[in-house]
C-alpha cells in the first residue's frame, strides 16, 4: 500500500509541476537556468502540491525534483526515481516530524528548512554519493522563513532547497567529507528543531495529505465546512482554528493579491460560501465582493482542537466542525478524483505518466514542461 501512496505522491507533484511553471516565480527561477530549482519552485508555487500534516511540511516539493532530474541526467527509468524519491521523501519526513512544533513556532518553513536534506539523501541515493556526508553538508545550509508566505519567496525557498541538497549530494559523491553527528548538533542549537532518521514502523506517507484545492492546508478545514453550510449561511461567522493554522495562514479578510487570498482563512472561508471551493484560477485575483463578506468572518484560535480540525459558529452556536478535511488520510480523495486533479493540472498523458515505470525519468519532466 505504501509504494503506491508514494507513486500517487510524486505524480501529485508532477501535475503541479506542470500546472505551476508557467506562475511568475516559476518563470523567474527558469530564467536562472538552475533546472532543479526551477522545477522545485513549480511545483510548490500554486500551494496544491501534498503536505505531510505532522511536520507541516511539503515532502515531495524537495524531494521530486531533486529524484527526477538526477535520474534523468543519469538516463535513468521512472523506477529509478521513484525509489530515490521515497528515500528522500521519508529523510525529510522524519526531519520535519522531529521539529514539529518548535520549528513553527521558531518561524520557521519545514518544507524549506527540512528539504534540502530530502534532496540530498534523494540524489545521494542516485550519484552513488555517501548519505550521511551528503545530509551533513545540506544541512550546512538549511534556511527558509515563514516570512515568505503570500510571496514568490515561499516556492522559490523551497526550489532553492532541492538544488542545495542536489548540490550536496554532488559535492559527497566528488569526495567531500563532512560528519554528520555534530552538523546534526549544530542544527538542534541553530533551530531548535531536532535531527531524526527515518522510523520503518512510522512511514511518512501513510500520513500525507494530497491536497483538494490548492491553497494553504491550514485553511482546508474551513472550506469544506463553509462548503457545507452554503444554504442559508449567515453572514456573520466565526472559525475556530488550532494556533498553527493562525501561524500558517496568518493573513487577514483583506489580502492584497491572490498568492496572500491562500494563506487568509476568512477570505477563503467566504469565497467558498459564496462561490464555492477555490481552484487554481480562484486566485488569479482578490475579489472584493468576497473581502467585503471576509470582514464579518473573525478567526479564533483553540488549542482543544486537532490542528487539522475547523469548526464554524454564529453566536456561540456549531454550525459545522470538520476534523479532517478532504484529501486528508482520513478522508482520501478516491482514484478518479486524484485523476481528475492531475489531468486539469498537467493533460491525459502526463495523467497516465507513472502507469509505466520502465519509462525514462526525463519523460516525466519533458511531459510537465520542466
Amino acid at each position: 500500500m505504501s509504494e503506491e501512496r508514494y507513486r500517487t505522491a510524486l505524480l501529485d507533484w508532477l501535475a503541479c509541476a506542470a500546472g505551476g511553471r508557467d506562475e511568475p516565480a516559476a518563470r523567474a527561477a527558469r530564467r536562472v537556468g538552475d533546472r532543479v530549482a526551477a522545477a522545485g519552485t513549480a511545483g510548490h508555487v500554486l500551494d496544491f502540491d501534498d503536505t505531510y500534516l505532522p511536520g507541516i511540511a511539503h515532502l515531495s516539493a524537495p524531494t521530486a525534483p531533486a529524484a527526477l532530474a538526477v535520474a534523468a541526467e543519469l538516463g535513468l527509468d521512472a523506477s529509478a526515481a521513484l525509489g530515490a524519491y521515497t528515500a528522500g521523501f521519508e529523510a525529510m519526513g522524519a526531519l520535519a516530524r522531529a521539529g514539529h512544533p518548535v520549528l513553527y513556532d521558531r518561524n520557521w518553513h519545514p518544507t524549506a528548512l527540512c528539504g534540502g536534506v530530502g534532496a540530498a539523501v534523494a540524489a545521494a541515493a542516485l550519484l552513488g554519493a555517501p548519505r550521511d556526508d551528503s545530509v551533513a553538508l545540506a544541512l550546512l545550509r538549511a534556511s527558509g522563513l515563514r516570512a515568505a508566505f503570500g510571496s514568490h519567496g515561499k516556492s522559490l525557498q523551497v526550489g532553492l532547497a532541492a538544488s542545495s541538497g542536489v548540490e550536496a549530494a554532488r559535492l559527497a559523491a566528488a569526495g567531500a567529507r563532512v560528519p554528520l553527528e555534530p552538523v546534526a548538533r549544530g542544527y538542534e542549537a541553530a533551530t531548535g528543531g531536532t535531527y531524526a532518521e527515518p522510523d520503518p514502523e512510522r512511514p511518512a506517507v501513510e500520513q500525507n495529505w494530497i491536497k483538494a484545492w490548492p491553497c494553504c492546508l491550514q485553511t482546508h478545514g474551513a472550506i469544506e465546512a463553509a462548503a457545507g453550510i452554503r444554504d442559508g449561511a449567515p453572514e456573520r461567522l466565526t472559525v475556530r482554528v488550532h494556533p498553527v493554522s493562525l501561524q500558517a495562514a496568518a493573513h487577514g479578510p483583506e489580502p492584497l493579491d491572490g498568492l496572500q487570498a491562500k494563506f487568509s482563512i476568512p477570505y477563503l472561508t467566504a469565497f467558498t460560501l459564496m462561490h464555492g471551493p477555490p481552484r487554481v484560477e480562484s486566485f488569479k485575483s482578490v475579489l472584493p465582493e468576497v473581502v467585503e463578506r471576509a470582514r464579518l468572518i473573525e478567526v479564533e484560535p483553540d488549542a482543544e482542537l486537532l490542528e487539522s480540525e475547523f469548526v464554524l459558529t454564529n453566536d456561540g452556536g456549531e454550525l459545522a466542525r470538520v476534523k479532517a478535511a478532504l484529501g486528508s488520510p482520513q478522508q482520501p480523495m478516491d482514484a478518479d478524483a486524484l485523476r481528475l486533479k492531475a489531468e486539469r493540472l498537467g493533460g491525459a498523458d502526463l495523467a497516465a505518466a507513472l502507469d509505466d515505470l520502465d519509462r525514462p525519468a526525463a519523460d516525466l519532466l519533458d511531459l510537465a514542461g520542466l
